[in-house]
């Protein structure tokens, strides 16, 4: 793309003024700005290391919504969903404008979602330039034909260095996300970390799609086979949601976000991938290391004088990052669009090693996940934690949800019985105890059971092929090709029935707590999607 004359844009009507607009920089030229103004330097790999500074990941009780007309009646307002009044609102993004105003800054307009029928049309207004590199690489790039004309819908505004007074600003702290439904603005301050201009989008698509298109959103991965076939892959960090979506038999349609329309299509709102970089290597995911070159960015990591990273240095944070477009991916779809999806995979690294490592869910028992978004933090990752910790995230993604997680959870319920897709939880957690115990399930194995789904090598859904849990009701296979028997009971891989059983009802007792918050407003056919048994 060609860099554009910065006069041919105005912010004035945003309140921004006098300052020096750089409008459509390439990537490169962006790349260059920002080792020039010393904020970023080069890896060995080509790629620009940046650090995002004060914070290293999102914050999310500093995420707040702007309750108004729009939102009072819809969005599920609590700890997730913070509201914000308007006429605060207001007051900060005059300081914000202000703040940019004679600044050097960085205009980008670019869209979200690959399907033209939904396409919203996006500015982004950065005080940095890696920043405006970042959404550079994560939205959707138009045609230098699309740029004339261009008329945005949603505007972010992002300005790290600006920092609120929270005592007179209203907010937690100097550090703020705001979102404005009215106003159609993101407003982004006191924080470099670039995940949150991302998030802004993901967050309002998530209330625009569902409510105005009749849209599913979806926090997961996508691919498709080579007979047409689209498979959904939803996961909390650290399940293997990027890892098992990337196969080389497959073109890989997106990796983070997607919506799921009416006509039965799966699309990818981003124009690029933003991985997780911890313990990187080629050997373990050689197609996001390999896409680590000049136009990425990688974020908090270690590099050494030769400009070679230390993937596994955790210095800054165990949540280093790498942003790229998605073309850096060899394998993709193009357009970032699937039709016919069959099989949807809720991954889950279950640590108390109770789960099937793979299961085949009801209608019913997938909306109860779905709602429930379950995975494990393991021993160890907090003072005093001598055993797993369960964990969950409505919807998997749970901080970026306006609506109430029933809401979406019913929308997943009919397009299930509509398209008649398969839904099947897959544990990529421990097997043989609990962890600390047992082992991790071996990532050759998960890859098999998922292959054998995709291939139709599953066996039907029959007494004769299938085994109904005790405990959670969850129909799990007896056999499968490329996977030991014992392997796909779990309770065949303890040695102590007793010690399993006590886990067992431990995890759904937990499901059965966590559940209570979304009972009042889930249907009754979600009710019975739970655990079959529990202990008190």
């Amino acid at each position: 793309m060609i860099d554009i004359n910065a006069k041919s844009i105005s912010l004035h009507s945003l309140g921004i003024k006098n300052s020096k607009i750089h409008y459509q920089l390439s990537s490169n030229k962006l790349h260059e700005i920002t080792l020039s103004n010393k904020q970023g330097k080069e890896s060995s790999l080509g790629a620009i290391v940046i650090e995002t500074g004060e914070f290293t990941g999102r914050s999310p009780m500093d995420r707040f919504i702007v309750k108004d007309e729009i939102t009072k009646d819809k969005v599920w307002w609590g700890d997730i969903n913070i509201p914000f009044e308007s006429n605060r609102f207001d007051a900060l993004y005059d300081k914000v404008v202000s703040y940019l105003s004679g600044k050097e800054i960085f205009v980008r307009d670019s869209y979200a979602c690959a399907d033209k029928n939904y396409k919203l049309n996006i500015r982004v207004i950065n005080e940095y330039p890696w920043s405006n590199m970042f959404a550079y690489n994560m939205f959707l790039r138009p045609t230098e034909e699309e740029l004339i004309g261009f008329t945005p819908e949603w505007t972010i505004i992002n300005a790290p260095g600006f920092m609120a007074n929270a005592s007179v600003d209203g907010t937690r702290q100097h550090n703020f996300a705001i979102l404005n439904f009215s106003k159609k603005i993101a407003l982004i301050g006191g924080t470099g970390y670039t995940g949150e201009i991302k998030k802004g989008i993901f967050s309002a698509l998530n209330f625009i799609l569902p409510v105005f298109k009749n849209t599913l959103p979806m926090h997961c991965s996508a691919n498709v086979g080579k007979g047409g076939d689209t498979a959904i892959f939803f996961g909390l960090s650290g399940t293997g949601k990027t890892t098992l979506s990337a196969d080389p038999n497959r073109k890989l349609i997106g990796d983070d976000e997607h919506g799921w329309t009416h006509e039965n299509t799966i699309f990818n709102f981003e124009g690029g991938c933003y991985a997780k970089a911890i313990d990187l290597s080629e050997d373990k995911e050689p197609e996001i290391y390999r896409a680590i070159k000049k136009g990425a960015i990688l974020e908090n990591v270690i590099m050494d004088k030769n400009g070679v990273i230390d993937f596994s240095d955790t210095t800054i944070t165990q949540n280093t990052r790498v942003s790229y477009p998605i073309e850096h991916i060899e394998n993709i779809q193009k357009p970032s669009i699937g039709k016919n999806p069959k099989n949807i995979f809720f991954l889950t690294a279950d640590a108390f090693g109770v789960l099937p490592p793979i299961s085949k869910l009801t209608p019913s028992q997938a909306a109860y996940h779905f709602i429930s978004g379950y995975t494990a933090k393991v021993a160890g990752t907090e003072a005093g934690v001598t055993e797993p910790i369960p964990s969950f995230s409505a919807c998997f993604g749970a901080p970026f949800m306006p609506l109430h997680p029933t809401y979406y959870a019913e929308m997943l319920s009919n397009k299930m019985k509509e398209s008649g897709v398969n839904v099947w939880l897959v544990n990529t957690g421990w097997c043989g105890g609990q962890y600390g115990v047992g082992k991790r399930m071996a990532l050759q194995h998960t890859r098999a059971m998922i292959t054998a789904v995709l291939n139709g090598n599953l066996g039907n859904y029959s007494e004769e092929d299938y085994h109904i849990h005790s405990v959670f009701g969850v129909a799990q296979p007896k056999s499968c090709p490329g996977v030991p028997s014992t392997v796909l009971s779990p309770r065949a891989t303890w040695k102590d029935d007793k010690a399993y059983y006590k886990s067992a009802f431990k995890l759904s007792n937990a499901f059965k707590n966590n559940f209570k918050q979304f009972e009042e407003f889930a249907s009754e056919e979600i009710k019975r999607g739970g655990p079959q048994r529990y202990e008190f």
